[in-house]
This record gives structure tokens, sequence and C-alpha cells, in this order.
């Protein structure tokens, strides 16, 4: 950076002049500050998020990754059938199918059925 010069206007007020160059590396990093900022802020916002919600089990993980769907998972992490939980929650075999599937989704009464029939936080239903 070249050394700026400092002029002074007829009102006494100091202006600095500074290459075209140096001015645009100013703008340039003051722009990624900016930038960093921002990601600073979602990533806080993000981590806050996480601190209240429940990680999912390490079995309903890997059963996940192994390519069942989260419901089913969750479903089988409870060791039930279809057929119990989709009684106990007042729905059909055949809707739970479409639902463990993700051929329907569910509404926020029934997540709210299955995370209590589960006895799981209602967040691993709606995610």
């Amino acid at each position: 950076m070249n050394a700026p010069q400092i002029i002074k206007t007829p009102t006494g007020e100091e202006l600095v002049v500074i290459p075209k160059a140096d001015y645009e590396a100013l703008l340039h990093a003051a722009e990624e500050a900016l930038e960093d900022a921002a990601d600073v802020a979602i990533y806080d916002e993000r981590k806050a998020s996480l601190k209240t919600e429940k990680p999912l089990p390490a079995d309903v993980t890997m059963e996940i990754l192994r390519g069942s769907s989260r419901l089913k998972a969750l479903r089988n992490w409870r060791r039930l059938t279809q057929a119990e939980l989709a009684t106990t929650v007042g729905i059909s075999q055949g809707f739970l199918s479409d639902l463990e599937s993700n051929r329907r989704k569910p509404s926020a009464q029934t997540s709210a059925m299955l995370a209590k029939a589960l006895d799981i936080p209602g967040e691993w239903i709606e995610s």
C-alpha cells in the first residue's frame, strides 16, 4: 500500500487520497469481512439450534444409512411392527407403509401422534 496523501479542504476537513488499487483492495477486504461475519452468524444460529435438538440414536442412524426411511428406522428401533404402531396411532397399516416409504407425508397431527407412540421428540419425525 502506498503512503496516503492528506488534503485539507477550505473548511478544514481532512481528506485522504490513496491509489485506486489500494482503495479497491480495501473494499475487497471489507466485503470479505462482511461475508465472514454473515457466515459466523449463520454458524452460531445453527449451533444454537443443535443444542436444543436431541441427536438420533446410533442404531437409528445406522439403519438410515443402510437405506431405511427415518420413520421405519425409528419404528424398528422401538421394536414395533407396522401393524402395532398403526393401531397405536389410529391409522391403517397401509397408510403407515406409505409414510415409511415416503409416498405420503404425515400431517402435523399424525407426526405428533407418531412421536408420542414412539416416545421420541417430535422433530425426529418432522425432519
